[in-house]
């Protein structure tokens, strides 16, 4: 079993990053260890009532609920980020725990496996 984070930094709609880091992260978590980061413009992915059928796209933002009930737990969000984001006092759509630049790079340090999204 390899620790296998998973950053996801790039906004949720516009391109398929955001669903890809996700159905990578759910079908990784039967055999390693899943953490999970958003990071940078990734943050976006954690605001509720976003309508992604407005622009076409497929809702895939109410799946990142599934992580939960695959074990992974490891849910991180960078508080630098939310706050350059002016998204610090906003309520996430799924539990994650805010964390400082100095812990994610703690945690990214001991990860065997590193994917960007």
């Amino acid at each position: 079993m390899k620790k296998v984070a998973i950053i996801i930094s790039s906004p949720p709609h516009g391109n398929a990053k955001g669903r890809e880091a996700l159905d990578i992260a759910l079908a990784a978590s039967a055999i390693n260890h899943i953490s999970v980061f958003f990071v940078d413009d990734g943050v976006f992915h954690l605001l509720p009532n976003q309508f992604p059928e407005h622009i076409l796209m497929r809702d895939y933002i109410a799946t990142f609920n599934m992580l939960e009930l695959y074990d992974i737990e490891d849910v991180y969000v960078c508080e630098s980020s939310l706050n350059t984001k002016n998204l610090a006092k906003v309520e996430h759509n799924i539990a994650c725990k805010v964390i400082n630049k100095q812990t994610l790079n703690q945690l990214l340090n001991i990860q065997e496996v590193i994917l960007t999204f």
